[in-house]
């Protein structure tokens, strides 16, 4: 699922928020943020902006 996540936000080219991501792969939203959870813990994404995120 991290990996998806990851894809979807490296294709997005700007700031997405868990529900754009969930749209464009076709999963739930809980289920994005607790991918996107675990990448910003893993030091893969951050967060330009509240509730926006984009990878590293």
């Amino acid at each position: 699922m991290q990996d998806k996540v990851l894809e979807a936000m490296k294709d997005a080219g700007k700031p997405v928020r868990p529900g754009d991501v969930a749209k464009a792969i076709g999963e739930e939203s809980k289920e994005i943020s607790k991918a996107i959870k675990a990448l910003r813990e893993a030091g893969k994404v951050h967060s330009p902006k509240r509730c926006y995120y984009e990878p590293l």
